[in-house]
């Protein structure tokens, strides 16, 4: 179809588009609300600044197209392919993303708060100080993604995938991660009060300078994880594995770590809880080629 015959088609009030081909058009900054696009081809087509409120990209081929600033909030992309997509700095609250490929996007300064992005495909995507508070995320593949300075806050993230992503200084304040996989996730000087990482997979996670207050890590599996310099006060580690673990310089305060393994982890100058019953039945291994005993206990 050609933009013209598009264009008054919708000066003319027509709103369904539903399968056409603008391939590589430019649209940039047209107000084109309410657009019914499903199963369209649009590969590489230009919406910078574009007025796209509550349009329906369902299905719709979008490879390598231009979203940059543009106005989407309550839009539609689910099962949509946006692989290598610049959506720069686009206002997309309450929009939806269910099962659509975005491997590879450039999401930076994009407002998605309570998004739905259920089982998205986000690998390698770029997510520079992305706005995803209360966004639904579940089962979604963020595999070497980069959450930098990410707002996160509130998001439902369970069962997600995140292997070597990269959340460093983001702001994930009561998140959930239940089950999900964050090995070799870089978590250094990220705030994660209230979280809930149960059962979560975190080996070799980068924790460094994390504030970690009251987090949930239960049963989580923290083998060769780095807490250095970590503020783990009132932290629930029940059951975690924390093998090989560098808790060098963290705060424990008030931390429950009841039946928690702690073989060959450092312990350099790191504040232990003071109460006895939550520390019953640790198991430690005193490997004095690792161990180190400057411990401060907590002050009562």
């Amino acid at each position: 179809m050609k933009i013209s015959h598009f264009l008054r088609q919708y000066e003319q009030g027509i709103r369904e588009f539903r399968e056409i081909r603008l391939q590589s058009a430019d649209l940039a900054q047209s107000v084109l609300v309410a657009l019914n696009l499903q199963g369209s081809k649009l590969i590489g087509i230009n919406f910078n600044r574009a007025f796209l409120t509550k349009s329906n990209f369902t299905h719709t081929q979008l490879n390598w197209s231009d979203f940059t600033y543009a106005k989407l909030s309550e839009a539609i992309f689910n099962y949509a392919d946006l692989t290598k997509a610049n959506l720069t700095g686009a206002f997309m609250v309450r929009s939806q993303f269910i099962k659509s490929q975005l491997s590879g996007a450039n999401l930076s300064h994009v407002n998605l708060a309570k998004g739905d992005l259920t089982e998205v495909n986000l690998c390698g995507a770029s997510l520079y100080r992305v706005n995803l508070r209360g966004a639904n995320m579940n089962k979604s593949n963020l595999n070497w993604s980069n959450f930098q300075e990410a707002r996160l806050s509130g998001a439902n993230m369970r069962e997600c995938s995140a292997y070597q992503g990269n959340f460093t200084r983001s702001f994930m304040k009561e998140v959930n991660l239940t089950n999900s996989n964050l090995v070799e996730a870089n978590l250094s000087g990220a705030r994660l009060s209230g979280a809930n990482l149960q059962e979560a997979n975190l080996q070799r996670a980068n924790f460094q300078g994390a504030r970690l207050c009251r987090v949930n890590f239960r049963d989580a599996d923290l083998r060769g994880a780095n807490f250095q310099g970590a503020d783990l006060e009132m932290a629930n580690l029940t059951g975690a594995i924390l093998d090989n673990t560098n808790l060098s310089q963290a705060n424990l305060s008030g931390a429950n770590l009841a039946h928690t393994n702690l073989n060959n982890s450092c312990l350099d100058r790191t504040i232990l809880p003071e109460t006895l019953h939550k520390i019953m039945n640790v198991d430690i291994n005193n490997n004095l080629n690792y161990y180190s005993f400057n411990i401060f206990l907590e002050a009562s």
